[in-house]
């Protein structure tokens, strides 16, 4: 019980990566608050904030089920108060909720441009600073973002530029953060998989069941930011970490379980050479 009586908000946890961070972090014995906008069920998503918070209070610990655009900067201070005065305190801020929209410059619509800037780089930004207050006072605070390593090599901008501008966005806030930061021991890091993961995204948008059968569940990289958010705040900051090396780090090395199809081979995420 590693997390017991750690107080967790996780931004679009109601499915995919966020719900297997909080369904792992809940087993461990954090307190977990959901922060996203599902809150009817969808026919081509699962789950909604709701079902969620009932998966994770089967573990035994507390979980609160949070309406929240993070777009909306009124619906980030509602959901930071709540989760405080609910749970007492905020320890772990992690920072999942994301849109994703591949399209060239040419093709992108200048509302998928905000959708993704308003939520990857203004919705993160405004989260840590609602949650900052909270996790100066925390034992062991982290943030953790997960967005790419800043690799500058062009073809990952020649192939999206608006979604990478977004997603860099998320890093350079962790990169600028960490500093920041430090002198309040508050750890700032990012977290990004060595492949696809198998989440609605993947399904829906980017290769359908064929890039799924590819993929590795969601739980690698759960498992991932979980050895990180155990790490001691003052010493594992400002970090770019690659799920795959983190376990590696651990002395895990066969991966094999997290395949969705281990008779297939993986597919390298974006904006890994």
């Amino acid at each position: 019980m590693k997390f017991k009586n750690k107080n967790v908000l996780i931004t679009g946890g109601s499915r995919g990566i966020g719900k297997a961070i909080a369904i792992k972090l809940a087993k461990a014995g954090a307190n977990i608050a959901i922060a996203a906008k599902t809150t009817e069920p969808h026919p081509k998503l699962e789950g909604t904030i709701f079902t969620a918070a009932k998966e994770i209070e089967a573990f035994g610990v507390k979980a609160l089920a949070l309406k929240c655009d993070i777009r909306n900067e009124e619906d980030i201070a509602s959901a930071v108060k709540e989760t405080a005065n609910h749970f007492g305190s905020i320890d772990i801020l992690i920072n999942n909720a994301s849109a994703i929209n591949l399209s060239p410059t040419e093709h992108i619509e200048a509302k998928r441009f905000d959708l993704m800037h308003g939520i990857q780089v203004r919705g993160t930004f405004l989260m840590c600073q609602a949650c900052l207050p909270y996790l100066k006072k925390a034992e062991n605070p982290h943030i953790l973002n997960l967005s790419p390593p800043l690799n500058m090599n062009p073809k990952w901008f020649e192939q999206h530029l608006a979604y990478t501008l977004s997603k860099y966005g998320m890093s350079m806030i962790i990169l600028g953060l960490a500093e920041e930061l430090r002198q309040y021991k508050i750890a700032a890091n990012a977290l990004w998989p060595q492949t696809t993961i198998a989440t609605a995204a993947v399904q829906n948008l980017l290769g359908g069941d064929a890039l799924m059968q590819m993929s590795r569940k969601p739980e690698i990289v759960a498992d991932a930011a979980y050895h990180i958010l155990s790490k001691l705040s003052a010493e594992c900051t400002g970090n770019f970490f690659i799920d795959e090396a983190v376990l590696a780090a651990e002395g895990i090395t066969d991966l094999s379980i997290y395949s969705v199809n281990s008779g297939q081979g993986l597919m390298k995420d974006i904006f890994l050479d």
